[in-house]
């Protein structure tokens, strides 16, 4: 029996502690046996682990006088404590091994949990670390924020593009980025949670930019929304290109003014507004008199120079709500809604008029201009802007044939003024005839490749040949067509036409070269990859052979039907060009889902190549765009070794015009390939 049982048991208590805290295996489970074997005052002490190390109980464990104890917690079973050697073992002694078991099975459990945890703790630190150098490495921003929009996290790589570091940005609100801090939270991020947006931000340095944002909520462990995650791009370059494109599309570079193409689009939208309030709506077209006169005496620095300060007269003499454009050359237009009587918009013509009468004084000359204005009104002429524009135009031919004074100058349109009608009717009734009985021929314009000069294929233009009238040009009959839907049999003919050919040329022997073929906005439905491929598989030709080029207004209307049509077509092997490019209104971030081979650079931009800075940058742009989107680009109307020298040192691929050669009926452009190609004839 000792003497200090409870001083030895204390020393026994801390020396258990010690061991579990610094021992493991086989050294813990001798440091514990020899614990035991001090405390009961024992020779011979042993602990023996639940799980086992394989160690076989001593021979003195069979004696006799032997205390046997479980280590055991809550169901846990950690071993148990073997002591023997003395010659008897009291009540006493029995309860001093059990106390010192339990005491070991809760050391060893707290221990167990401790260290688990610490494994655990470790495992999601090393991925946190892991996740965080991800973030890191990424070129694109990410930050996450609360549901009140302060920020929470901020990787490296929105510390480069804001300027801030973490430190700075985490714990603000995200609206210390905003351009506008008076922008309500909730307006940009919540409401709009997981979409993608263009949004304009600011740096530290002060820099406003244009960033595309998206957003993706943040849950907490329990899937309960906890703020949000933003990716952050910059995309000032991208948008600056994409403003620049506009302005060069929609305004006129001389004036200011906006230019045929957004006047369109503004007077269609305005006749919508009209249509609701029940207005009238009225149509300007002004043609200036002796002005080019003028241009051709005194040369076109002081011909734009007045027209400069025409546009601002203009200006000045109508409303803010008011539109005026310039059509090109001496031509302007005005458009008036906000008017409830039609005498209105002869009103505003006498004050378009009247300030013209004080002479420009430019460079000296004191230079005197008058004009001819016709006028069409909504609804009763027309409902809809390029009607409107016609008719007025029609009535401004009329004003300026008959007018002497300037009240006769300003002239309203009637039906008794489009006499050309009857002509209009007979040509839609031969056209119809032509498409039935053999009147309508192909010619192609070969599109040649700059880096090789050979051609690598063919504009098939469809051509009118009339029994009376002779050959009639494009130019009147394919406006008609277009506004009487004889443009979709007409464009059924052409591509069953130029398969033909096609075929025909690949029986002869031709290297394959595919042939483009244009498709109106009226044939560009669902039912034209079928139509697409019965005419391929009907003449077994390659869809290598065929190109189909698509106007850009055609794929700005229900844009994802559009590119579903888009790609049934290119699933086939068929190219896809777009045509006219940079004379719409295409959006660049649409322009990009397009799944086309080609854009075409519309000749009204080529012709001022290289003396109109305007028409160049445009190019230069549309090349630009085409090389960033892995796209060919092909200029037509090449006409000069100038528009050809700039085109080739901007990165253009193929041109096609009259300085290489005009359209070809079939015979001429086959020679023209095999001489091209040095094939025996």
């Amino acid at each position: 029996m000792l003497d200090h049982p409870v001083s030895d048991f204390l020393s026994s208590s801390a020396a258990l502690c010690d061991a579990v805290l610094r021992l493991r295996g086989a050294a813990l489970a001798q440091e514990l046996g020899r614990i035991a074997s001090v405390l009961l005052s024992s020779p011979h002490g042993l602990y023996l682990a639940a799980a086992g190390d394989g160690a076989a109980e001593p021979a003195w464990a069979a004696t006799a006088v032997c205390l046997r104890q479980e280590i055991c917690f809550d169901n846990e079973c950690f071993g148990h404590y073997l002591v023997a050697g003395r010659p008897a073992y009291e009540e006493a002694d029995r309860e001093r091994l059990a106390s010192l078991a339990s005491l070991t099975a809760s050391v060893l459990q707290v221990h167990g949990l401790a260290q688990r945890s610490t494994n655990a703790y470790a495992k999601v630190e090393a991925q946190l670390r892991q996740q965080s150098q991800i973030l890191d490495q990424i070129h694109e921003s990410v930050l996450t924020m609360d549901s009140a929009g302060f920020i929470t996290s901020w990787n490296k790589g929105a510390e480069r593009l804001f300027g801030y570091s973490e430190v700075e940005a985490v714990g603000q609100n995200i609206l210390f980025l905003y351009e506008d801090e008076d922008t309500a939270f909730h307006d940009a991020f919540v409401e709009q949670g997981g979409r993608l947006m263009e949004v304009r931000r600011r740096k530290k340095s002060g820099e406003v930019f244009w960033a595309s944002l998206s957003l993706s909520p943040l849950y907490d462990m329990e899937e309960r929304p906890i703020g949000l995650i933003a990716y952050l791009t910059d995309i000032t370059e991208r948008k600056q290109a994409e403003e620049r494109l506009h302005h060069l599309a929609y305004y006129d570079a001389l004036t200011g003014l906006p230019n045929r193409t957004l006047l369109t689009k503004l007077v269609d939208q305005a006749l919508t507004v009209a249509q609701r309030s029940k207005m009238l709506g009225c149509v300007l077209f002004i043609d200036l008199n002796r002005f080019k006169l003028i241009n051709d005496t005194l040369g076109r620095r002081i011909g734009d120079e007045l027209l400069r300060q025409i546009s601002l007269r203009f200006r000045g003499a109508l409303r803010d709500q008011d539109l005026v454009a310039r059509l090109g050359g001496d031509e302007f237009a005005v458009g008036l809604f906000d008017i409830s009587q039609h005498f209105e918009a002869s009103m505003v013509a006498q004050k378009l008029l009247a300030s013209l009468l004080q002479p420009f004084l430019i460079e000296g000359h004191d230079l005197r201009v008058g004009a001819s204005i016709g006028i069409s009104v909504y609804p009763q002429d027309g409902s809809d802007a390029e009607t409107l524009l016609r008719l007025a135009d029609i009535a401004m031919y009329r004003a300026k044939q008959s007018g002497h004074s300037e009240e006769e100058n300003v002239t309203f349109y009637s039906q008794d003024m489009n006499q050309g009608m009857q002509e209009r009717m007979r040509l839609e009734t031969g056209l119809r005839h032509a498409l039935g009985h053999g009147q309508l021929l192909l010619h192609y314009q070969p599109k040649f490749a700059l880096a090789s000069g050979r051609i690598i294929g063919a504009e098939a233009l469809v051509r009118w040949h009339h029994p009376e009238r002779g050959m009639i040009p494009p130019a009147e009959f394919i406006p008609l067509a277009e506004a009487t839907g004889l443009v979709v049999q007409v464009g059924e003919w052409v591509l069953e036409a130029a398969c033909a050919q096609a075929q025909s040329w690949k029986q002869a022997g031709l290297p394959p070269i595919r042939l483009a073929v244009n498709v109106s906005a009226r044939e560009f439905t669902s039912a034209l990859p079928g139509r697409v491929s019965e005419t391929l598989a009907r003449y077994g030709l390659e869809p290598s052979w065929l190109e189909l080029e698509i106007t850009e207004s055609t794929l700005m209307h229900n844009i994802d039907r559009v590119i579903g049509i888009m790609d049934r077509i290119t699933a086939l092997g068929v190219a896809l060009s777009l045509d006219d490019f940079g004379t719409g209104y295409s959006s660049l971030s649409y322009l990009k889902r397009f799944p086309i081979d080609t854009l075409k650079i519309d000749r009204s931009f080529t012709t001022g190549i290289p003396s109109d800075s305007n028409d160049c940058a445009i190019a230069s742009t549309i090349i630009s765009i085409a090389q960033q989107l892995k796209h060919k680009v092909i200029a037509e109307g090449v006409e000069t070794v100038e528009q050809l020298a700039f085109l080739k040192s901007s990165g253009c691929d193929e041109v096609q015009g009259y300085l290489f050669s005009r359209p070809l009926p079939a015979a001429e452009f086959e020679r023209a390939l095999r001489e091209n190609w040095g094939l025996d004839g």
